[in-house]
């Protein structure tokens, strides 16, 4: 069974069960700065989960394209990777546990015919604020699944939050307690992970493939937890994961999403995917790499050394790296082979990524051979240090972007030890203040949560229709990130704005704000927004029926715009437009930052 099957199979179950299929939201989440990418399903269904109505209605079924920046170290082992698929369905208000977890058990044991005796579960062991979940476990139990096959945890294996633990939820965040389906692939368990084994254990013996969240609870200002009116299922279920448990393999790098791109290398390099335990790990992270950039590459990312666009690079000059270990030095038309396996395996899914092929295939390609240069200097830099430790490793990999593996056998070559320990608490150090940065840059919160926010947001409408009007009606959104404290949005153009073309938008901009245009909300099916002229995200695919804003009069609008909200009702109400800056955020893209005052 393919990952494709998979995927078609889990959509059409749902379908079948009243739910509405809706796209999946681009890597690079809309008008939310908490974040540099989708990491998950429910990051773009925040508004419907707090209670606002979803177009499509209270049952929703999807494959969300996530990416997760912190499992860059972590890949190489038989299971993590970047980029991922979750497939995912909803209930915004309508059923609930009951519901949804016969449903999920009827689609992994029916439709995808795994062992009901290789699923173990787990459930909410509960805390003083929430109760234990014994209704999920009375469930699991009707349905067949053996009370030693279902384990209790706290908050720090069953209950999800983008951030984590109660404690750790800021104020308005939404969580709540959820079963998790493991499955068993029988492997020994290793003591060095404890005496005995269970679900959560490390050892390898058993993977999550499923997550059903009871998103009921939201955080307060006062630090409490309130039940939301709104009881919502947030069930996600890794495509990549559930597809090794089909293939009964631990390893997710077997599965035909990665196949390709090992075949690939190991016959660019003439060596075998099993040949080492280093060879082997260093196919996965290439493979990753590559698969990962390819699909942010079809999303609008350009490389960078900024934002998303520096996470690209580093995968992209960490697999360059890594094929070093390979012996793939000087030619770097391998490149392009990897590019083909992605394109041919996601076109079917996201047409977005065959569209984009041969964009994505000359953008690696510049982009490595760019960083093949440097890479010649900072070998030589290397080669002129007599005594390698672990600080100066980690130097050379913040530096460089110098793997550990390569850095270490430079050493040995010299006949030296790098400590590894060393390099790891540098590299802790590291992680920690850099996520105390990007706490502080991303202190404003989700940004559809602040009224300065949807005023930004609303002056964002009328700046894309102003630059449209005033310099190039071909100009498409590339891209936006919107603070309480500014506006940014990246669009296609090839040159520089000129200062007199700026000074004309913010004019422009700031007349429509003195007109105190309304700001009005419908619902329409989508090919007839198009019809009528309504902007959309290049790039973005859009539902059946779409959420569309007019600013003006319908008869006689500045802007019409697909967008979700949320928005002022008159532009009066939104101050004085500054356009802060302007700059290149990539080839053939522009990005502009603009403030209200």
């Amino acid at each position: 069974m393919t990952t494709n099957d998979i995927r078609q199979k889990f959509l059409d179950f749902y379908k079948a069960r009243g739910h509405k299929e809706i796209p999946s939201a681009p890597l690079v989440p809309e008008n939310d700065p908490t974040t540099l990418f989708t990491s998950s399903g429910m990051q773009p269904l925040i508004p419907y989960l707090l209670g606002q109505s979803h177009p499509s209605g209270k049952r929703l079924v999807d494959s969300q394209k996530s990416f997760r920046a912190q499992d860059i170290d972590e890949v190489g082992d038989n299971r993590h990777t970047t980029f991922f698929e979750m497939l995912g369905n909803w209930s915004l208000g309508d059923y609930f546990k009951e519901d949804q977890l016969p449903w999920i058990f009827e689609f992994l044991t029916i439709e995808l015919g795994l062992s009901k005796e290789r699923l173990f579960v787990s459930v909410f062991e509960g805390t003083n604020d929430v109760p234990r979940d014994e209704e999920s476990a009375h469930i699991w139990k009707s349905l067949g699944v053996s009370e030693d096959h279902i384990f209790y945890y706290g908050v720090k294996k069953n209950w999800w939050s983008r951030s984590g633990e109660p404690d750790k939820m800021p104020a308005g965040e939404l969580g709540g307690p959820d079963s998790e389906v493991f499955f068993d692939f029988g492997t020994p368990h290793d003591p060095a992970f404890g005496e005995k084994c269970h679900p959560n254990c490390d050892c390898g013996r058993f993977m999550e493939i499923a997550n059903s969240v009871f998103m009921q609870y939201k955080k307060l200002e006062n630090g409490t937890l309130e039940e939301l009116k709104q009881k919502n299922v947030d069930f996600g279920g890794g495509l990549e994961r559930i597809a090794a448990a089909v293939n009964d393999n631990p390893d997710v790098f077997i599965i035909d999403l990665f196949t390709p791109l090992i075949t690939v290398l190991e016959n660019v390099s003439g060596q075998s995917y099993t040949k080492t335990p280093e060879i082997t790990r260093t196919m996965r992270v290439i493979a990753d790499h590559m698969r990962a950039a390819v699909m942010m590459m079809a999303d609008g990312v350009v490389a960078s050394n900024k934002a998303q666009g520096y996470i690209l690079r580093r995968l992209i000059r960490r697999s360059l790296l890594y094929g070093r270990t390979l012996g793939l030095t000087k030619d770097l038309s391998y490149i392009r082979e990897l590019v083909h396996p992605v394109v041919s395996l996601y076109t079917e899914a996201y047409p977005d990524v065959g569209e984009h092929a041969k964009i994505i295939e000359e953008g690696l390609v510049e982009e490595s051979a760019r960083f093949a240069k440097t890479l010649d200097k900072g070998l030589l830099e290397l080669s002129k240090i007599p005594v390698l430790d672990g600080k100066i490793a980690f130097t050379v990999y913040e530096t460089y972007g110098f793997p550990w593996e390569l850095t270490e056998e430079l050493a040995r070559t010299k006949g030296q030890h790098v400590d590894r320990e060393q390099f790891e608490e540098e590299f802790k150090k590291h992680k920690d203040l850099s996520r105390t940065a990007a706490a502080g840059m991303f202190k404003g919160g989700l940004a559809d949560q602040s009224e300065q926010t949807t005023k930004l947001h609303t002056a964002h409408h009328l700046f894309l229709a102003a630059v449209q009007k005033l310099v190039d009606p071909t100009i498409k959104q590339r891209g936006s990130n919107i603070t309480a404290e500014r506006l940014r949005i990246d669009f296609n153009y090839s040159r520089k704005l000129t200062d007199e073309e700026l000074r004309k938008i913010e004019v422009l901009v700031n007349e429509k704000i003195q007109e105190n245009l309304s700001v009005d909300r419908i619902e329409i099916p989508r090919d007839e927004a198009e019809k009528i002229g309504a902007q959309m995200e290049f790039g973005h695919k859009y539902p059946d029926v779409v959420s569309v804003y007019f600013i003006g009069s319908k008869e006689d609008y500045f802007s019409l715009e697909f967008c979700g909200g949320p928005h002022v009702s008159f532009t009066g109400a939104l101050g004085n437009f500054t356009i802060i800056k302007e700059e290149s955020a990539g080839a053939g893209i522009r990005r502009v930052y603009g403030t209200l005052t």
